[in-house]
């Protein structure tokens, strides 16, 4: 809707209007206000809310706010993954303490050298019970909390975001409810109405409301703007070195565990002959 051309519109109307002998308050009283009428009937509808709310349209903008909503998805499921994988850790480490467990009560049932590796296969299985434990403990720290901080982190950003719609919108808001001010006292100045200096005066202070309005909304682009680059920096430092630490800590308790069997290896073979 062109609200600048429905006011061109009502501006040509009245001067037509002077053009003519008698002027339109004298001879056509009634289509002045069916104009006027017709005006204020389609600003309403925006600032009553009958038409479709208005968004930003900023490709730039859209193609963050897909950004971040992708992201808080993404980073959400990996914190997810991340804690069902220490737990699955946990719960390894706690059956192999039970398998050693029962294998060193099959080993006391057992004489000589068999018993003797059922014993130690069961002490080294709760061995590496320990080790999957503090590994398990060591991923949720190093790596499953700093995730959960990332979703955080997003979830704040987000919440910049719907600051920022509602501070669009409201600027929208007063611009579109000042032009059908203006149009109304525009009308009242005409008609030399004792209600045009209340208008003026109302019609002013949505000016400074609106002043304030596109205010609050640059400070707020502003500050998503400096919270992205902020978070994409730290995000970008932070997770690498989650994800260093997470190998590191993998390749680790892979090589301890191969380890523990291998030197365990001798001793069952000697007892299978």
């Amino acid at each position: 809707m062109d609200f600048k051309y429905l006011l061109r519109q009502y501006l040509q109307m009245m001067e037509r209007a002077r053009s003519q002998e008698t002027g339109i308050f004298k001879k056509k009283p009634a289509d002045f206000m069916q104009l006027f009428k017709e005006v204020q009937s389609k600003v309403s509808d925006v600032v009553l809310g009958k038409e479709k709310p208005v968004e930003e349209s900023n490709p730039e903008y859209e193609k963050l706010k897909h950004y971040i909503f992708e992201l808080e998805d993404h980073l959400a499921e990996a914190q997810k993954q991340a804690f069902r994988l220490a737990k699955r850790h946990r719960e390894l480490g706690q059956s192999l303490s039970d398998f050693g467990k029962a294998f060193k009560l099959l080993g006391a049932c057992e004489g000589d050298s068999l018993g003797k590796a059922f014993s130690e296969f069961g002490t080294k299985s709760e061995f590496l019970c320990l080790k999957l434990h503090k590994e398990a403990h060591h991923l949720l720290m190093s790596f499953e909390e700093p995730l959960k901080d990332y979703v955080r982190a997003v979830q704040s950003i987000k919440a910049t975001v719907a600051d920022r719609n509602n501070a669009f919108r409201r600027h929208y808001d007063l611009v579109e409810t000042i032009k059908l001010k203006e149009i109304n006292l525009g009308k009242l100045m005409l008609m030399h109405s004792e209600k045009a200096g209340e208008a003026e005066i109302e019609y002013k202070e949505l000016k400074a409301d609106s002043q304030e309005a596109a205010r609050r909304y640059e400070t707020i682009v502003k500050l998503m703007n400096e919270e992205i680059v902020r978070f994409q920096e730290q995000k970008t430092a932070e997770m690498g070195l989650a994800f260093h630490e997470f190998a590191k800590g993998q390749e680790r308790l892979a090589k301890e565990i191969a380890e523990v069997w291998r030197r365990l290896i001798p001793k069952l073979e000697m007892c299978s002959y």
